[in-house]
């Protein structure tokens, strides 16, 4: 698989990664209130984390977009 995120936006997915497992696991998240809102954020700031790492996004892969320089 080729890369086909860029630098400005692994920063961005990371950014939010890890902001919602934050929310999550530091309590903004009421889980009593909304406890299915606390596992998507846990999910989607996991998706975002594996994503940034790894540069490749499946959902760009789709559709053919590329945020890095070839």
């Amino acid at each position: 698989m080729t890369a086909n995120v860029g630098t400005i936006d692994r920063i961005v997915r990371t950014l939010i990664g890890v902001a919602l497992l934050v929310a999550a696991f530091g309590g903004s998240l009421d889980a009593i209130a909304f406890p299915y809102l606390k596992y998507a954020a846990i999910a989607v700031g996991v998706v975002m984390l594996v994503v940034a790492t790894f540069r490749v996004c499946p959902i760009y892969m789709i559709f053919g977009i590329r945020s890095c320089r070839t």
